[in-house]
């Protein structure tokens, strides 16, 4: 498996991981596929030095990617940020997300950053797991913020604070 930084050439298969999820209710409140041109601008705001977009390649294909997000903009937040991974259903199982969370909390000291936080739907059992087995804590639940196909779900906030380099 390699990690390696997105270019704007893995966006349509960025975005295909993504869309893959949407209608599973599990990973995102997105409730509509969304179109690569709607990306760009999400795409462009990672920077390898701040906030990367990553891919793991398998077996030839992008088998998953992971990003950081700002958690809040305030000054006092910059040393946080939020994780996003997605997983080709193909590759799922395989160790990619491991892989990836792995190379976060690695790298996280590197590019600053003191907390990492996640925001996982509550029914998203395999994902919370996942974050736990990676030092992750519970840090707090929003119960019934979002609502899928009328089915109010929690979100739980994950979190776990990263040691200097």
């Amino acid at each position: 498996m390699t990690i390696r930084d997105a270019a704007e050439a893995d966006l349509p298969a960025i975005v295909d991981i993504f869309n893959a999820t949407v209608p599973t209710r599990l990973s995102t409140a997105v409730l509509e596929p969304v179109a690569v041109e709607e990306r760009f601008e999400w795409f462009h705001e990672h920077s390898p030095d701040r906030h990367p977009l990553w891919v793991a390649e398998l077996d030839g294909a992008i088998a998953g990617w992971l990003s950081f997000h700002s958690f809040i903009t305030r000054c006092a937040y910059r040393g946080t940020a939020e994780l996003s991974v997605y997983i080709h259903e193909r590759f799922r199982r395989r160790g990619v997300a491991r892989a990836l969370l792995e190379r976060a909390i690695g790298e996280s000291p590197r590019l600053e950053i003191t907390a990492l936080t996640g925001l996982i739907m509550g029914h998203n059992t395999a994902s919370l797991r996942l974050f736990e087995r990676f030092g992750f804590e519970r840090w707090g639940v929003l119960p019934g913020v979002a609502r899928l196909d009328g089915v109010e779900r929690d979100i739980v906030i994950v979190g776990r604070h990263i040691s200097p380099a």
